[in-house]
């Protein structure tokens, strides 16, 4: 974006904004003595106290503007360092001469707005910093809610109007090429640290424009941090371990917000390193370590409605390049069919999450997923696809609490007349409430999967007793 349109974009504005009063001399206009006639008067320089609170952002936008229109016009703003610098230059200069007293801990927050408004996202700037933060839902320019450890805050962050929000939202999109209006006023899109955004615009929504932020975590959480978190046992990822060595294909399941994509993250980092990982995602989140990872993201239409490359295509594509795992961030369509398929034809190991409440709901969303790709089959045959193509789902739930845990790990084991058969070998029991805190315990069902047998052969042994018996 052309520094100009930056700067524009950053512009204070929009209709009933406030300004402050300029000082007035006694009787006068400013500056002017008493009549008004003759020329302007030489006054002392006012020293005018910060008014009441609620007008600091008043201020604040008048001082932006000043800052704004003396910024050197041919200033490179991805050269962050040398923009700050000359925003803190022009900052202190603008306030001397406005004679504002404030405090040190007023200056330092106004500099910091006004900094965020010109290089930054604004008002969401401090929320991205904050690391306790996983989510930011902007609903208007009134209402910014937040999650913290799975619990939803008000905040109290408010824009100016909705065309301040709508700044911000062209500003998070045009790096990637992507547009919101009218005719197109839902978009996906990331940020440069891989935080996932989505906004809807009037006339879809009927509160404003809104943005919701799901944000990317620069250190991805490990088997020890969901241990720590109470998510998982180490006997639960000692299993998902070895089923991830031994190629079974694992579905995650769960509904939005439980962590399935953290999850996969974890299954996924138990791949061996000498393998090479074909990884397919609508908005790219997943931070494998492996050495040998090729990263696949899906193509919104163009302006025109043209060009759009789905996550479908993708998959088919991926079975063209010699992978040894594909994991697929998620089946939301026909594409479920094209996985199942992979599966079926020697590309075990493959991992994917979906949207459900329970494992067997699961299932019947691969059912309806297949239907999708617009291919006629039978239930029975889809279903004998789906039990010989998946050997375990990992259901995960946010609980009212606001925890995240994995509640079932749910064995596939094949077919019974029309039904596919299933069979837990971890679950979550709940025990009570105290305190609005669930109690409960993650515990082995005590049934040995049938494919542990498998293990053994290939080298790989789970710890005695891990299913609730030795054997």
């Amino acid at each position: 974006m052309s520094l100009l349109k930056r700067i524009e974009s950053a512009r204070p504005g929009g209709p009933g904004e406030e300004r402050l009063p300029v000082p007035t001399a006694p009787g006068g206009g400013p500056g002017k003595p008493a009549g008004g006639g003759g020329p302007p008067a030489t006054a002392p320089r006012l020293v005018t106290q910060l008014p009441a609170r609620e007008s600091f952002r008043d201020v604040k936008f008048r001082i932006q503007s000043r800052v704004i229109q003396d910024l050197d016009p041919k200033l490179d703003l991805t050269n962050q360092v040398e923009v700050r610098r000359q925003i803190e230059e022009i900052f202190s200069r603008v306030i001397d001469e406005e004679g504002l007293a404030l405090t040190r801990a007023e200056r330092v927050r106004m500099l910091e707005q006004i900094t965020d408004e010109i290089i930054g996202l604004g008002p969401l700037e401090p929320l991205l910093r904050d690391d306790s933060i996983s989510e930011i839902m902007v609903n208007g320019p009134r209402q910014v809610y937040i999650e913290r450890a799975g619990k939803l805050e008000l905040t109290n962050v408010v824009f100016q109007n909705d065309d301040h929000v709508m700044r911000i939202i062209d500003r998070i999109i045009a790096p990637i090429g992507r547009r919101v209006d009218e005719s197109s006023p839902m978009v996906d899109a990331r940020l440069t640290d891989g935080s996932r955004v989505n906004a809807i615009i009037p006339p879809l929504s009927l509160v404003g424009p809104v943005i919701t932020i799901r944000k990317f975590s620069a250190s991805p959480f490990t088997t020890d941090d969901l241990i720590r978190f109470g998510t998982s046992t180490p006997d639960m990822f000692d299993f998902l371990r070895a089923c991830v060595e031994a190629r079974l294909n694992i579905f995650v399941s769960g509904g939005t917000g439980s962590g399935k994509t953290t999850t996969l993250n974890v299954l996924s980092s138990f791949i061996p390193n000498d393998e090479r990982i074909v990884t397919i995602e609508d908005a790219a989140e997943l931070q494998l370590r492996q050495e040998h990872v090729v990263t696949l993201e899906s193509r919104p239409p163009n302006i025109e409605g043209k060009g759009a490359i789905p996550i479908r295509e993708l998959v088919r594509n991926s079975l063209r390049m010699r992978p040894d795992r594909i994991v697929v961030g998620e089946c939301r369509a026909g594409e479920a069919l094209d996985m199942l398929q992979a599966m079926n034809t020697g590309h075990d190991g493959s991992l994917s999450t979906g949207h459900a409440n329970t494992p067997r709901d699961m299932l019947a969303r691969l059912e309806t997923m297949v239907l999708m790709a617009g291919i006629d089959l039978p239930v029975r045959a889809i279903r004998e696809q789906i039990s010989s193509a998946v050997d375990l789902i990992v259901h995960q739930s946010r609980l009212k609490d606001g925890t995240r845990k994995i509640v079932n790990i749910t064995e596939v084991q094949g077919m019974e007349g029309d039904t596919i058969v299933m069979q837990d070998v971890f679950v979550f029991e709940q025990t009570g409430v105290i305190d609005g805190k669930i109690q409960g315990r993650l515990k082995a069902t005590g049934i040995r999967p049938k494919f542990v047998e498998t293990f053994e052969t290939m080298g790989i042994h789970l710890p005695n007793g891990i299913f609730g018996f030795s054997y």
